[in-house]
């Protein structure tokens, strides 16, 4: 089954304007924590995101070993807006014909010749219940014209059962509760600006389809990682490369080989995500790291120690496959590590005893010196965890694209990151056991 027939089973744009097709309507997808481009819900299983050819080709050319760590790729969809009559302007996906789409950011390569892929068999599945059938998008003044859009809302109806709360600078809770998680809301509002003001002629943009890392966990609990003592690629210009140099000169990208840029963990204790940004990532010390670390595995009641030994595990098993890749690069990539925030001992005493969603605990505060805090692990099976890699803009290794520089041995700055973050967690569990 071919992207277009697979698209007809879905939600389709209210006026499609492509003359025989019809095509699907993109949701933003709630469960970005970091990034700066807007990751879109395509259906239940499958995300879309603004294409770069490098990492398009990238995921096409990945080593075997490498694709347990790294979402699927599915293809590609070529995406624009459509006015409604209710005033609205939603993005819509459209089976992606060659030479007629163009990549956003990445203006350099739009005149090189494009090859054509094998296009994956997709497979659309029913939405889930906390997905609502309205529709996103950007309020418009006027449903003839983009352009006319003025002061763009936008009208997120998708959403979490659960709500999302940032915490701000002074480690203080927003008053505010939210069914996103903050930093999707403010990359979608960019993204569609962006597209925005370049699309005075309803042009079509390719957007990557790649599978949804979280769909097999109810709650799902993210940390982003960003990896490696370098971010800028080869290719980057002098400024970009000095920006890039900077920013991980100041933050544990270059005492650890690893910062945080973004993160929602779940609270059994108030049943709301916590969520952090880049911005708090980019500021923290090495200790700061670690807390950062110990607040993601921690639940609000107790400090998740049954999934120390999952996650170490992935970790160990990426960095042996890692080692192995000689030549590669993965510049500005990043590590999500992902596990279910209602997967827990902790998580079904609380469904019996819903007074203790009262019980606030500070994180901040070592377990052992918490009331309650010494609950044991369920001696079950190990809680499912997953850690994958993404965002390969700036990947690189020998004979790839024709790329000029030519690196030797397996990525050290990633590796290093790699280490750090297993240490840490090694130590912590010996401090928690």
């Amino acid at each position: 089954m071919c992207v277009c027939q697979t698209m007809e089973v879905g939600k389709y744009g209210k006026n499609a304007t492509r003359s025989g097709d019809r095509g699907v309507l993109l949701e933003p997808f709630i469960h970005q924590v970091g990034g700066h481009s807007s990751m879109m819900r395509y259906d239940d299983h499958t995300v879309c995101k603004p294409l770069i050819t490098r990492e398009q080709r990238f995921y096409e050319s990945l080593p075997p070993e490498m694709k347990e760590f790294t979402p699927e790729y599915k293809g590609v969809v070529s995406v624009c807006f459509e006015g409604d009559s209710d005033g609205y302007i939603n993005l819509v996906a459209y089976p992606y014909v060659e030479n007629e789409a163009v990549e956003q950011d990445d203006m350099p390569e739009r005149d090189q010749p494009r090859r054509k892929h094998s296009r994956r068999s997709l497979h659309r599945s029913s939405s889930g219940t906390e997905h609502k059938e309205e529709r996103p998008g950007l309020a418009s003044d006027s449903t003839e014209s983009i352009q006319e859009t003025k002061s763009p809302r936008v009208d997120l109806h998708i959403h979490s059962d659960v709500p999302f709360q940032m915490l701000d600078g002074n480690s203080g809770l927003s008053s505010e509760k939210i069914s996103y998680n903050p930093w999707s809301l403010r990359c979608h509002k960019q993204q569609l600006s962006r597209m925005r003001s370049e699309s005075k002629d309803r042009k079509l943009y390719k957007f990557l389809l790649l599978e949804n890392v979280v769909h097999h966990f109810r709650l799902p609990c993210v940390l982003d990682l960003k990896m490696g003592t370098r971010q800028h690629g080869d290719d980057a210009s002098e400024e970009k490369a000095a920006r890039q140099m900077k920013k991980c000169e100041q933050s544990t990208s270059a005492t650890l080989g690893v910062r945080v840029c973004g993160m929602q963990v779940y609270q059994l204790d108030t049943g709301h995500y916590l969520c952090r940004n880049k911005y708090y990532g980019r500021g923290l010390s090495i200790e700061g790291f670690r807390n950062a670390l110990y607040q993601y595995l921690h639940n609000g009641i107790e400090l998740r120690k049954d999934l120390f030994e999952p996650i170490l595990t992935k970790l160990r098993s990426l960095k042996a496959v890692l080692e192995r890749q000689a030549s590669y690069r993965f510049y500005s990539s990043s590590l999500l590590i992902i596990y279910d925030g209602k997967d827990s001992r902790a998580a079904m005493f609380v469904e019996r005893r819903p007074e203790m969603r009262l019980k606030r605990v500070d994180s901040s505060v070592p377990e052992s010196a918490q009331d309650g805090g010494s609950t044991e692990p369920s001696s079950s099976a190990q809680p499912k965890v997953d850690v994958r890699m993404i965002d390969f803009a700036h990947s690189t290794f020998k004979g790839f694209r024709d790329d000029p520089t030519v690196h030797d041995g397996p990525d050290m700055g990633y590796m290093f990151g790699l280490e750090s973050l297993i240490n840490i967690m090694e130590q912590m569990r010996e401090e928690n056991q």
